[in-house]
């Protein structure tokens, strides 16, 4: 069985693809050894340390991700991992214990940076006035 997930955050959509296999985890056709900086590699492998490492020695997943930066890149690929392996294995414990630990494993994060405005450096920051 192949099962085809997808995890948002900001700008960043991650799409994933669980199938059968030995444990290897591919995120853009690289193994995910090679993700760098560390702390998004970690943030990536979480749902497998939630569900158990043994569980990883069972799937094969494909991960491509496009936009955002590597942060948001890592918390959308974390999502679709973790949907992918919930949808795959159709366990409801394993969603129970993503939902405890936290809830944005499973439901994207909708929040999204606000467009800039005219008469200022930002979306709500306006330039100086001098009186003077």
């Amino acid at each position: 069985m192949v099962t085809n997930t997808s995890g948002k955050k900001k700008t960043a959509i991650a799409r994933a693809t669980v199938r059968e296999g030995e444990g290897r985890v591919r995120i853009n056709s690289q193994p995910v050894e090679l993700v760098e900086p560390e702390m998004a590699r970690l943030k990536m492998l979480e749902p497998f340390r939630i569900a158990g490492e043994d569980l990883r020695s069972q799937v094969d997943i494909d991960v491509s991700i496009s936009g955002g930066g590597f942060a948001g890149q890592a918390d959308a690929a974390r999502t679709a991992i973790a949907r992918g392996l919930v949808q795959y294995l159709n366990d409801a414990e394993l969603r129970d214990a993503y939902m405890e630990f936290d809830r944005s494993l499973l439901v994207n994060d909708v929040r999204q940076s606000e467009p800039k405005k005219w008469g200022g450096p930002g979306a709500r920051a306006r330039y100086q006035k001098s009186y003077r």
